[in-house]
């Protein structure tokens, strides 16, 4: 009786991640972390590269068709490899160490402090600039609050992986009440007859097919998000099951409400007043919810963090796995002892963030991540299709139509090669920054070639920060 309680307080004690994720959490994060500021900004982003309206909702409705199919590849991986880390992880069991290296190295150096700081920026501009309306805002201001604002969700994610994950479901069933506030007044007005926004939906004049691609750029942004549930594999309670439910569910959502806002967003501005608009959600509020219209800007700033929160709660796991794995430092493999929480992998990104944030500008940040992320993206899928080749009898939980596959696998690639045409500069920059990681590889970790000195520092460095920040390394296996 003593001996079984001992194993229990023992195991209670123990220094893991624990699984604590279910459907509705599971549902949540993805909806929660894909409906964030994607779907206020990129509006702008889409018609500008696309042309007209009837391209752009075309583009809004195809992001959402390819952002379902790839979130289908990703539960097929999720349920077959059964670690956390997302892409990095899959990249690593089926093409090698150097591609799922690259990944890791690109999302700590640009692909996540450029995704967080552009969530942060918008949650900046929709919290300053009602303030100052109708003169601009101060960039300095939006930037502080901006940096409020992750300082916040960093505190949060180290303290707390329940307060994490309970701010996380709150804050989606927000967004959703804040996407219905637009959607159900655009639909009303398009019923009552007025159409006009949407005579000469497909007018060619302002087409330019170059700019097509960031279009998409832009609408997939706003989608971005559907792969995050695959960075915590490990802390998802049944995961066969509820990994490919919780992203049919959340994709459908997602998919329906971000074509019929921007409907509703038509239905009431006209394509110029879109372009024109600093806000487009608070514009349109403006002229339909004349009473809640001071409350937009409140709803989706919550919505821009619940995004952020999302995004710091899943991408650390991918460091932590990263260093489990041998690939990254060993302190980052660590857990608070007490909290439970990946705190060196969370607070690793914070001053990353934070220089972007002082340099970065939104939609620039977004074209300049965009190139390494759907890259890797496309060799995860074709990842999956080759380990399906070599290995053809290993368990699959869930498996999707190889023609899925295919079709997304090569839409990636087009996209990004079309991006490099587009705009050569930020693809050529995030191409260079990719590269950067091989050297790196080949000297820390394929071989250590560094001196002996220098890594006997780096040890001595790492048990200081160890004890300061009171860490450990995982003592239970949870995959």
């Amino acid at each position: 009786m003593d001996g079984s309680k001992t194993e229990v307080k023992s195991g209670t004690e123990s220094v893991y991640l624990r699984k604590r994720i279910n459907l509705l959490g599971a549902v949540c994060l993805i909806v929660g972390t894909v409906v964030g500021s994607g779907i206020f900004i990129a509006p702008k982003g889409v018609l500008k590269n696309s042309g007209n309206v009837g391209l752009s909702l075309i583009i809004w409705s195809l992001s959402g068709v390819l952002s379902t199919c790839g979130a289908l590849c990703y539960a097929e991986l999720g349920t077959t490899f059964k670690k956390s880390g997302g892409h990095y992880i899959y990249l690593m069991e089926t093409l090698g160490p150097l591609p799922g290296f690259l990944r890791l190295w690109v999302e700590f150096i640009m692909i996540r402090p450029a995704v967080a700081s552009v969530v942060a920026l918008a949650f900046g501009c929709y919290v300053v600039e009602p303030l100052f309306a109708p003169c601009p805002a101060p960039m300095a201001l939006t930037r502080l609050v901006s940096l409020l604002g992750v300082t916040f969700v960093v505190a949060i994610n180290c303290w707390s992986v329940s307060w994490a994950s309970r701010i996380q479901i709150t804050l989606t069933f927000l967004k959703m009440a804040t996407l219905l506030l637009i959607i159900i007044p655009g639909i009303t007005v398009l019923a009552k007859g007025n159409k006009e926004n949407f005579q000469d939906a497909f007018d060619t004049s302002s087409l330019n097919l170059e700019k097509v691609p960031l279009a998409f750029f832009s609408g997939l942004y706003a989608y971005g998000g559907w792969f995050y549930l695959n960075f915590i594999t490990e802390e998802v309670i049944n995961p066969n099951r509820n990994i490919p439910l919780s992203i049919i569910f959340s994709m459908v959502i997602v998919t329906v409400s971000f074509v019929l806002t921007n409907v509703a967003y038509y239905a009431v501005m006209t394509a110029e007043e879109v372009l024109q608009s600093e806000a487009v959600a608070v514009t349109f509020a403006e002229r339909t919810i004349h009473g809640f219209s001071s409350v937009i800007p409140v709803l989706v700033a919550l919505s821009c963090l619940g995004a952020l929160n999302g995004g710091f709660f899943v991408a650390p796991r991918m460091l932590f796995v990263g260093a489990r794995e041998g690939q990254w430092p060993v302190l980052f493999s660590m857990i608070h002892i007490r909290r439970q929480t990946p705190l060196p992998a969370v607070l690793l990104l914070y001053p990353f963030v934070f220089i972007m944030l002082l340099r970065g500008e939104l939609f620039q940040l977004l074209n300049f991540y965009s190139f390494a992320r759907w890259f890797f993206i496309a060799l995860t899928t074709l990842g999956l299709l080759v380990h399906r080749y070599r290995f053809p009898d290993y368990p699959r939980p869930f498996k999707v139509p190889v023609i899925i596959v295919v079709a997304f696998t090569t839409v990636c690639f087009a996209i990004v090669g079309l991006s490099i045409y587009s705009d050569p500069w930020n693809t050529g920059v995030s191409c260079a920054i990719t590269l950067s990681g091989v050297p790196v590889y080949y000297l820390t970790v394929h071989e250590q070639r560094l001196p002996k000195r220098w890594r006997k520092a780096f040890k001595y460095f790492t048990i200081k920060l160890q004890i300061l920040l009171e860490v450990g390394q995982q003592e239970v296996k949870t995959f």
